[in-house]
């Protein structure tokens, strides 16, 4: 025989299962916070400076600098560089999405522990300010990346990655002091679809002329 609950009953059975939902969800997520991996920035520090030659990885600081201050400008600088965003591209190093020869073949060499150190290990360090170079078109570059392009639809580089060029970790790099040939080359793969990690990336690129990604990478370099 069915018997109907009062409306008191039902809100007390409503409230207790309400109660029981968020006791384990809140249960999942404590076990998700004890499982997930925690970074050790001292091993990715060694690992950074010293590689490890039984495996044959070599020192990351042979391209990337000092504690990932580069003085090679074809090679990005990574110090300050956000962790979650660092961690990501060492991932998407190791697939698909982003290829290089040299990059694809360490970051395949690099556990996904190591990789999360090595990025901790780079957030911590401080970036040493680097400069603009072309007063002519240092202008147009603070243009671009204040106020985008109307016309074509790109929008400002400040948008996303922050008017000081600090980013927001995990989704958009710091982009601060950066050096002006490499961002020029990365905004060339995006357009060229030879980076495939970042489908906005690609469509602001292709908008773009040569000559106005020179200017804003070189208004890029002189942030702080």
């Amino acid at each position: 025989m069915n018997r109907a609950f009062s409306p008191f009953v039902k809100s007390l059975l409503v409230a207790a299962l309400a109660l029981t939902a968020a006791a384990v969800q809140a249960e999942g997520s404590a076990h998700a916070a004890a499982t997930a991996p925690k970074a050790d920035a001292a091993k990715g520090g060694t690992l950074f400076s010293n590689g490890d030659a039984a495996r044959g990885l070599p020192a990351c600081v042979s391209c990337h600098g000092e504690a990932g201050n580069s003085t090679i400008s074809v090679n990005p600088k990574l110090a300050g560089q956000n962790a979650g965003y660092l961690n990501k591209q060492l991932l998407n190093f190791a697939g698909p999405e982003r290829n290089q020869p040299v990059m694809t073949t360490y970051a395949k060499m690099l556990s996904d522990q190591e990789k999360l150190d090595i990025a901790t290990y780079l957030a911590a360090q401080t970036s040493k300010p680097n400069a603009a170079k072309n007063k002519d078109t240092v202008e147009i570059g603070k243009k671009i990346y204040r106020g985008g392009i109307a016309e074509k639809n790109v929008p400002a580089c400040a948008s996303c990655h922050g008017a000081s060029g600090a980013g927001i970790p995990v989704q958009y790099p710091r982009l601060a002091g950066q050096h002006q040939d490499y961002t020029v080359a990365q905004l060339g793969l995006f357009k060229a679809d030879g980076r495939k990690n970042s489908a906005q990336m690609s469509t602001i690129a292709k908008r773009m002329s040569d000559d106005e990604m020179k200017a804003v990478a070189d208004y890029i370099a002189g942030l702080k």
